[in-house]
C-alpha cells in the first residue's frame, strides 16, 4: 500500500491520515480473537490496570505467528518504508485495551518524546499505526490527536509514575490548551477524535500530542499499535526492557498481503 500524493499532503500537513476498511472483516476476526487470549496471560508482558483489567500486551509479535504476520504485514510496513525512503524495523508493539467500564486514562503525550529520552532514538523518524481490532466510537475512549501539534518538535514533560499503572512522559495543561487553540477549525474545536469500524487505522507521526479519556461504557476497544523506526535511527540506549524498546534493528522482511487471511482459513475453528 503506498500514499497517495493527497493523503501525503494531509500527513505532512496535519500529522495524521486515516484509513477505513483497511483489513477485512476476516482478518480482523482472526486478530480480536488472538488478542483476547493474550490478553488473558500471566506474563510479564502483559500489564493490567490498577483494577487487574489488561491494559497493555507488549511485544505479542514476538510470541503470537498471528501478530507476528501482521507486524510485517505489507499494508502497514509499505507507507512507512515510502516516508522514510528506507528499511524498517519494529521499535515497538502494543495491544492497547480499553476493557468496558475499567479502561483507564493515557494522558496528553508525545510518543517521541519518550523514544527519545528513554530510549535515545536519535530523530523522529518512527511512528505509530494503529489498527482498529473493534470499533472505536466518540464513547469508548478513542484516541484524541491535536492536529498540526508535530509541527512544533518535542515539548518538555513531565514523568508521571502515579496516575496509571504505565509510566508516561506527559505535557502541562498549559502546552495542550495553546496546541488545541492553535489548531482550532471553523468550529473552534482544536482536538479531533478519529472513529471508525474494526479493521480501520489510523497512522500519525511520533511528534503529535494526543491522548486517551477512560472507557465507562461497555463497549471494549482494543487497537494494536505497531511502531516502525527508520533503521539508520535506531535506539541507542538500552534502559526499557526489551519486550518494550526492541533492540533487533533487523530490516522488515513484508510478508504476502494475504497472510491473515490464509492463515484464518488454514486454522478456522481458532478464528470463530
Amino acid at each position: 500500500m503506498q500514499l497517495s500524493a493527497e493523503q501525503l499532503r494531509a500527513f505532512d500537513e496535519q500529522g495524521y491520515v486515516f484509513f477505513p476498511d483497511c483489513f477485512s472483516e476476516e482478518e480482523i476476526a482472526l486478530l480480536r480473537v488472538e488478542a483476547e487470549n493474550i490478553l488473558k496471560l500471566d506474563r510479564q508482558e502483559v500489564w493490567r490496570e490498577k483494577t487487574g483489567a489488561p491494559r497493555t500486551a507488549f511485544a505479542a509479535h514476538t510470541f503470537s505467528e498471528v501478530f507476528g504476520l501482521l507486524a510485517r504485514h505489507p499494508r502497514l510496513v509499505e507507507p512507512l518504508r515510502q516516508l522514510f525512503g528506507e528499511e524498517v524495523y519494529v521499535h515497538q508493539f502494543k495491544l492497547n485495551a480499553k476493557a468496558a467500564f475499567e479502561g483507564d486514562v493515557w494522558q496528553w503525550h508525545q510518543d517521541y518524546g519518550t523514544w527519545q529520552r528513554d530510549d535515545g532514538m536519535p530523530d523522529a523518524r518512527a511512528m505509530n499505526i494503529a489498527v482498529f481490532l473493534d470499533e472505536v466510537m466518540p464513547i469508548n475512549g478513542p484516541l484524541l490527536l491535536i492536529p498540526k501539534s508535530h509541527k512544533q518538535g518535542v515539548f518538555a514533560a513531565g514523568h508521571d509514575t502515579l496516575t496509571t499503572s504505565y509510566p508516561l512522559w506527559t505535557l502541562d495543561k498549559e502546552t495542550v490548551t495553546r496546541l488545541a487553540a492553535d489548531a482550532e477549525d471553523a468550529d473552534g474545536v482544536g482536538i479531533v477524535a478519529p472513529t471508525g469500524k474494526s479493521g480501520s487505522v489510523l497512522m500519525f507521526h511520533g511528534n503529535l500530542v494526543h491522548a486517551s479519556p477512560p472507557n465507562i461504557t461497555p463497549y471494549p476497544r482494543k487497537i494494536v499499535y505497531l511502531t516502525l523506526c527508520a533503521c539508520s535511527n535506531h535506539i541507542t540506549k538500552f534502559t526499557r526492557p526489551e519486550f518494550i524498546a526492541h533492540r533487533d534493528f533487523t530490516p522488515i522482511e513484508p510478508a504476502a498481503d494475504d497472510a491473515l487471511l490464509e492463515y484464518a482459513r488454514a486454522h478456522r475453528v481458532a478464528a470463530e
